[in-house]
């Protein structure tokens, strides 16, 4: 476990006990020190452990977020299922209980307020389990978190990927239950890592099941011996186009198949070879060519070598915000189509 994961995992475990604060308060603590249940007043401890767990929460959000190191489906379900829980159990036992003895005190029933947690799983759940459906069968966004796309994408760059091209697959499981469609050479696709499947790439698919792929010492790219039109587009100016590999550097437009993209050959070294593709797997290059560890580094047991099929998030469809951390957000990015 790196250090990175010892920090979310202490953020969880913090939050955990925030949970178990505020229940044990509300559930056991409270029905013995107000009877009617009426009491806006809330003791120091478990008050300010509700107001811990909305930082913490905010805390694990956020680094999900920027890192996008945790599964965050798995998240959601974790959350979305404690919530449900937490409000099912007070429904099934505690509210009758606070109502009984509310009943005894003469309270009327509409002045009997909920505990804390009660409240929060109450309010969380529907939002949760929207954004979970959402998330998992219409679209789910992503932050690009590198230069592997250049040209076509941005460090900085927040899409949307569309999860029923592919088929709609369960959370978490990724089970495929409803075929949709098949990926097409030349789409831009996310995809699990498959070394860490926590880890989400994104890269261009170059190679089907059963395809010879090949990249010459002039970065020409060969799928089953035919060589893919690159026809040259200028020199790149851009994000970075400072730095100096990538000052000066040329871009050209690839045809893969029906696909019409730009990619770019930064200044370094140029990665060939020949690779043939299992059957129910994917094989990916990066836009920005010299540039990206993608499938030609099978031989990187930390790159994404042949991709599996049961890996593949969704197809990139368009970008929605950016927030270059370089140079500052682009605006004419909004509502970019993705090529």
């Amino acid at each position: 476990m790196n250090d990175s994961d010892s920090l979310f995992l202490g953020i969880l475990i913090a939050a955990i006990a925030c949970v178990l604060v505020v229940l044990v308060d509300g559930w056991v603590l409270r029905p013995r020190r107000d009877p009617s249940a009426a009491s806006l007043e809330e003791p120091w401890l478990s008050k300010w452990a509700g107001y811990l767990l909305v930082a913490l929460s905010a805390a694990m959000l956020w680094r999900l977020f920027k890192y996008e190191a945790v599964d965050f489906s798995l998240m959601l379900v974790v959350v979305g299922a404690l919530s449900g829980v937490i409000w099912g159990l007070d429904q099934l036992f505690f509210a009758k209980r606070r109502a009984h003895l509310a009943l005894a005190a003469g309270t009327a029933e509409t002045l009997v307020r909920e505990p804390v947690a009660v409240e929060y799983a109450r309010s969380f759940f529907p939002v949760i389990m929207l954004v979970l459906v959402i998330r998992s069968f219409v679209f789910e966004p992503f932050r690009i978190p590198s230069d592997s796309m250049m040209p076509t994408l941005f460090d900085g760059d927040f899409i949307f990927v569309s999860k029923f091209s592919y088929g709609l697959r369960l959370p978490v499981a990724n089970t495929l239950v409803v075929p949709t469609g098949k990926p097409q050479r030349g789409d831009v696709i996310v995809f699990r890592l498959p070394p860490n499947p926590k880890i989400n790439y994104i890269k261009r698919l170059v190679g089907l099941p059963g395809d010879k792929i090949r990249v010459d010492e002039n970065n020409q790219l060969y799928v089953n011996n035919v060589p893919m039109v690159q026809v040259a587009g200028g020199t790149y100016g851009g994000p970075k186009q400072t730095q100096w590999n990538y000052s000066g550097v040329p871009i050209a437009y690839e045809q893969l198949d029906a696909h019409r993209h730009l990619i770019m050959f930064a200044n370094g070294g140029v990665k060939v070879g020949e690779w043939v593709v299992p059957m129910g797997h994917y094989f990916f290059m990066g836009d920005n060519r010299n540039n990206s560890e993608d499938s030609r580094f099978i031989e990187n047991p930390k790159a994404p070598g042949f991709v599996p099929e049961q890996n593949l998030v969704g197809k990139a469809v368009r970008v929605w915000l950016n927030l270059d951390m370089h140079d500052g957000p682009i605006w004419s990015r909004i509502g970019h189509a993705i090529q």
